[in-house]
């Protein structure tokens, strides 16, 4: 019984203190250049109005990502039905189009960056 409740609450306690630590580790980065007389705009070097905002890439691969497993568990399906053992079938399956659609998402956010220059 114990263990159930030890596991979460271990996990949880596990990412607080990741998030922790890149928060600390980041004020006190930024603090030290403040006080050496670094200019505060290199804090937000991204680049504003060109190329596509990082939000719509990550949600165009996560997409593309999802849309390639939902495929991949589909044929994943149909090769089980072939004969195929479904320990090779679905992994396999799923790792390639999975690839697929990353790769497909590269390229187009390659294009979209082409197309905003």
């Amino acid at each position: 019984m114990a263990e159930a409740i030890l596991i979460p609450i271990s996990f949880f306690l596990f990412i607080f203190a990741v998030l922790y630590l890149y928060f600390t580790s980041r004020n006190k980065e930024r603090m030290a250049l403040i006080e050496k007389g670094a200019d505060a705009s290199i804090f937000f070097s991204g680049k504003k109005g060109k190329g596509p905002s990082a939000g719509k890439v990550v949600l165009l691969n996560l997409a593309l990502l999802l849309i390639g497993v939902g495929i991949a568990i589909f044929i994943g399906a149909i090769l089980e039905n072939m004969g195929v053992h479904d320990g090779v079938a679905y992994p396999g399956t799923i790792f390639f189009m999975a690839g697929i659609g990353l790769l497909t998402g590269f390229f187009l956010t390659k294009k979209m960056e082409k197309e905003t220059e």
